[in-house]
Formats: C-alpha cells, structure tokens, sequence
C-alpha cells in the first residue's frame, strides 16, 4: 500500500507511521511527493486501512493492486532520475551510452572512447565479462577489461557501464563501473537482483528474452525491495517467430512501461536488430517513441570484433545518427547533447 503525509506532516509524525506499519509486518520505503512524503508499505502484513489513515499525520492510503508495488506509479507518480555526477538519466536529456560489445585492446578501448565521446555519448559501454551462448566464444577480459574500460572513459569524460554476470562479480565491477548492467539472460536471477538490491550504484536491467512487460519490472521491484531505488530499465528486443533479426524491437513497451512506471527506460538498438544497417532506424524510432536513453554498440574495427561485429556501428555511422537524434529529439520535448564542434567524415 501508499501512504501519502500531509504536507504539513512532521518528521515525529512520519516515523510513528513508519514504525507502525513496520508492527504490521511491513517493509517501508520512503519517497517524496510533490511538498509530502510518500510510505511504500510492502511485504506480507495485513492492515485495515482506517485505522492507518487515522494515524496523525496522514493524508490518505492507497492499496496497490499491481504486483510491482515500488516500481508503480502509484507509489511515485513522479519520474524517477538518476544523477551521476552531470549525468540525468530519466531528465529532459536523452542519454546516450556507446561503445564496444567488449573490451578487447587497450587501443581498441580507447579510439572507441574518443569517438563516441566526440560524437555526443555521455556515457561508455563495454563488457569485462561476457555471457556467450557458446562457451567456447570470447569470455572477456575480466578485471583487465574493466580498468582499461575506467581509464579510457575517464580520459574523456564519460561514465562506464558494464555487465554484471553474478553475485560474486559485484564488488570488482564497483570499483571501477558507475552503473551495473544486468542482461537479459540474467533479468530473472533473483539471487542476483537481491544483491545489487543492497549496492548503491544505479542498475540497468535489461527485459529478458520471452518476458512479459510485468515480469520484467517484476525483477527490478526485487533491486527496488533491496533498496536501491537508482534502476532503470532496457528493452532490448525480446524472441519471436520472426528470424530475419536477431530480436524484435518492442518499440510499443517503451510508452507502456513509462505509462506503469516512474522508471527510466533506455532501449538498446544493436541487440534488437543484430545488424548495424537497422540500428539508426531503430534508435531513432526509439526517440521517437519517448526513451530516455539509448544504448548502441560502436566498434573501430567492428569487422575484426571478438564479439558482436556485425550489429557494432562504424563511428562515422554513430555520429551521423548522433546529429539525426539532435533533430528527433526536441520535436517530443527533449534534448540531446549539444551537436559536437568537429565531424569526421561520413562515408561508411
């Protein structure tokens, strides 16, 4: 359930409704409205909600029908933005995050770096651990991977994102990643979810690739539960009979999503599509339709790449759909980085 203060409601007053919701069972979360404080009673407990509403102090109580009871609406109408630094994810700004599917070489993971950040990405991608389908794909770098991936980003300016695969993973990537991803083979590794529940570092959750749009907000309420209220979400293609791509886009899930949730909601192109002559197309639908980041695969060399080649974007390409959003993007209200001083060419 929701209990929403008064706005005039004193500190004294909050913390005796908060400890006795807590009597009852419940565990509480704690957000603010527009001048109120809002209690998010979750948990198994059974409460009359007269006798909460009676409490001094309280405006009015709410009983969340949804499973997903941290991650509604109705808990937080308000959107939820996540601030790193100069960074808002959620905010007026669309974000971008770009860069290689893995850290290969120390050069790779720099020229990379350079050319997205010159192109208007405020934050790195790259994967130190990577889930492949065959075990005898490439794994990754490691530790390795993830200091040439911090170096890099912050030569430049940029913030590193990158996969988190399990628990024990958690605390080597923290020292050196500002947002943990979880991928959509992990969406439903609980274990995992509870963990990065108790981190205080934003998570991106990726939608997993049969999932429901409730499943998937589902497994970020277990991050929220935890509380590690900095989660966003990431729809990034989900299996379907068609096998011309790699995934179909479920481009229609980003306004539902943002319509049930106060979460951001970033979408992820190259992995929708698995070909970088669809991603653009994509990414600007994806503008288009209200998503307040993007997530794109950009690779010097993506035709030599260790993984994930094929749907990886030539810089040249990244920065031309770069100024392509720059257009997109105010018509629905929104802004993008400012358009970079230089341009390389755009021949490929």
């Amino acid at each position: 359930m929701v209990v929403i203060m008064k706005e005039r409601a004193t500190e004294a007053q909050v913390q005796a409704v908060i400890a006795h919701l807590m009597d009852m069972g419940y565990d509480v979360h704690r957000s603010s409205g527009a001048n109120q404080a809002v209690l998010g009673a979750v948990g198994d407990g059974q409460a009359d909600t007269g006798l909460i509403e009676v409490q001094d102090g309280v405006d009015r109580v709410h009983r969340i029908s949804v499973p997903y009871k941290l991650a509604s609406r109705t808990f937080k109408p308000e959107n939820t933005v996540i601030t790193i630094d100069d960074v808002r994810i959620g905010g007026d700004e669309v974000i971008v995050m770009a860069g290689p599917c893995s850290a290969e070489t120390e050069e790779q993971v720099e020229a990379t770096a350079a050319a997205v950040k010159r192109a208007g990405a405020k934050i790195l991608r790259g994967g130190a651990f990577k889930p492949r389908s065959s075990p005898y794909s490439f794994q990754g770098l490691g530790e390795v991977g993830l200091r040439m991936l911090r170096s890099a980003a912050d030569r430049h300016g940029l913030k590193l994102i990158t996969e988190v695969m399990e628990a024990s993973q958690i605390e080597v990537i923290s020292q050196y990643a500002h947002i943990f991803q979880v991928g959509a083979r992990n969406m439903q590794n609980y274990s995992l979810l509870r963990e990065l529940g108790k981190t205080r570092l934003p998570v991106m959750i990726k939608r997993g690739l049969s999932a429901t749009v409730e499943e998937w907000l589902l497994s970020a309420e277990y991050v929220l539960a935890g509380g590690n209220m900095q989660v966003m979400l990431c729809e990034r293609g989900i299996r379907t009979f068609e096998s011309y791509m790699r995934n179909t886009f479920d481009i229609s899930a980003i306004p539902v999503v943002q319509q049930l949730s106060h979460l951001p909601v970033i979408a992820d192109p190259s992995h929708a599509t698995g070909r970088r002559d669809k991603v653009a197309p994509m990414a600007r639908a994806a503008v288009a339709a209200g998503a307040d980041g993007l997530i794109i695969e950009v690779h010097c060399d993506p035709d030599r790449a260790k993984s994930d080649g094929a749907q990886s974007m030539f810089p040249a390409q990244f920065e031309r759909l770069m100024a392509e959003l720059r257009i997109i993007a105010p018509a629905i209200g929104r802004s993008m980085c400012v358009e970079p001083v230089a341009r390389r060419g755009w021949n490929r």
